[in-house]
């Protein structure tokens, strides 16, 4: 089975953008319990210890544009390469 680059990357950032935007909803209704669980997933580090930010609209825009391009070209070379 061949992969289509673009159509690969395409559905890595579409995926990319949904828990992006789902991952901001839970820092919005519990920063706590989001913590807890990136402390999980990074083997303990304590991220409370760390200077907190406001949530902005612009930090929110700034971080989706990112990760959403991060994704798709992710997911092209995933495609090229498999």
């Amino acid at each position: 089975m061949k992969h289509e680059p673009v159509a690969t990357a395409n559905a890595l950032a579409a995926v990319g953008a949904v828990w992006y935007m789902l991952c901001v909803l839970w820092v919005l209704i519990s920063r706590n319990s989001y913590m807890g669980v990136m402390a999980t997933w990074f083997h303990g580090v304590d991220f409370n210890a760390l200077p907190s930010t406001t949530l902005t609209f612009g930090f929110v825009i700034l971080g989706f544009i990112s990760f959403v391009v991060f994704a798709w070209v992710s997911g092209y070379f995933f495609a090229k390469l498999y």
